[in-house]
Order: C-alpha cells, then structure tokens, then sequence
C-alpha cells in the first residue's frame, strides 16, 4: 500500500543556513525575531514562536539550478530545530490556510505541465495522491497560493509489508 509523505527541509541545510550558510542567491541569511503566528519553519514545520529568532533567506529546493528551479524566500529557526518526521499527516501549521498550491515534478525536476493548481487545504492529501500515482510525476511541491513560497515537498512512500 502507498501513502503520502509529507517532508520537510533536510537537517543538513538546515544546519548550514543555521551556521550562517550563503542560501540559493549566495547571501547570508537575514535575521529577525518573530512577533508570533506566520512565520511558518521549513524545517520542523511549526510557526516560529513570538520572540524567538528566526531567518529569512532565499531558497532553492531542487539540486541544481536549472530553468524550472524556483527559487524564493523562507523562513526557518535561528536556532535548531527537530525536523518534522515523514508522514502522511498533514502538519497543522499547514491546516491555517485555506488553500495551497500542488505543483508536480518530474524525475528530471522539471514542472509537469497541467498537474499546477490552487487546491482547498482539506483536500491536499487526496490531491497529492492523485498527482503521484501518474508515472510522468515524481514528487509534488506545496507552496503558499498567496505568495508562491516554498512550503514541503510530498512524495509517495511504499508502506512496510506485514507477512
């Protein structure tokens, strides 16, 4: 059986923008103290609580540069943060917010054209589900329907098999 992942930033760039890494525009990250709800870490998925330091920096979350390779700004702990496990539940930060945009990508992390779309936030794990059962789709990106950001990356796991 096959279920939806939902995965954050990798630990490891988390930890070099953390440690003050140049992000995808070769800038160091920007950063700030948080006033409370909104400001959502792509690392362990949670908003960044008021009065904790957090960053703003430019992120590109596909392996190399190439024409189809967004790059925008994020928000992430200033601090280590434990990043969320893999799993199918939706994170709640993402359950604030009426909708999103899933976009599907191909093995060669080119945007598969038609799989973009605006996508009420009670529905995204069926929507994803449908996207990554196509064979031209390898993984699906959630971004902010308001601002393009970059939120996770969703793909499809193969369940462990009981004998």
């Amino acid at each position: 059986m096959s279920t939806i992942r939902f995965i954050a930033m990798p630990t490891t760039l988390a930890r070099h923008y953390q440690a003050g890494g140049a992000d995808a525009n070769g800038q160091t990250p920007e950063t700030h103290v948080s006033d409370g709800d909104g400001t959502p870490c792509r690392h362990c998925l949670q908003n960044v609580k008021a009065g904790d330091k957090y960053l703003i920096l430019s992120h590109r979350p596909f392996p190399a540069p190439q024409p189809y390779a967004e790059t925008g700004p994020i928000f992430l702990h200033a601090e280590a943060c434990e990043r969320y496990a893999e799993t199918a539940d939706m994170p709640d930060m993402f359950r604030k917010t009426r909708d999103y945009i899933l976009r599907g990508y191909s093995r060669q992390d080119r945007i598969v054209y038609g799989t973009g779309g605006v996508i009420p936030t009670d529905t995204i794990p069926v929507r994803a589900a449908e996207l990554l059962q196509r064979d031209d789709v390898a993984y699906v990106h959630m971004r902010s329907a308001r601002n393009n950001c970059f939120q996770c990356r969703i793909e499809m796991h193969e369940a462990d098999w009981v004998v």
